[in-house]
């Protein structure tokens, strides 16, 4: 991850919530994408300091956003905006892109959109996905 990459997440679940708020704890920057205002809301709340909001049904309004988007986190709470989520970040950065699900989707489905990891589990602490070349080099 460069220097100037930020992960980014959606965050509509507990435990993209927790993943959010563990980034911030170890000083990890970090954007949040959104799609509706009360999703903007939430994530202000939680401290997020760069919150990209798309239009999911407007391909033409998915712009590159201002930030450098490294690795993409999405915790699944709907298959069908994790999908799409998964089409507008894949044109927004190379590396890699994570699915967190706790149903029973199949991964085939991620993995033709792009996805490079599918992460099935129903738990709520997944700071094991923060590895050391995702801290900030000083």
């Amino acid at each position: 991850m460069s220097n100037r990459d930020v992960v980014l997440v959606s965050a509509p679940n507990v435990a993209g919530e927790q993943f959010m708020k563990l980034l911030k704890k170890r000083d990890i920057p970090f954007a949040a994408i959104v799609n509706n205002i009360s999703q903007y809301e939430r994530i202000t709340e939680l401290g997020a300091e760069h919150i990209i909001v798309v239009n999911t049904t407007k391909e033409q309004s998915w712009m590159l956003p201002e930030v450098d988007v490294g690795r993409v986190y999405l915790f699944e709470k709907s298959l069908t905006l994790c999908c799409r989520y998964v089409q507008i970040c894949r044109s927004w950065t190379s590396k890699p892109i994570y699915v967190v699900t706790g149903s029973h989707n199949p991964r085939h489905v991620y993995k033709g959109l792009g996805v490079d990891y599918v992460i099935h589990s129903n738990a709520q602490e997944f700071g094991f996905l923060i590895t050391d070349d995702l801290k900030v080099k000083k």
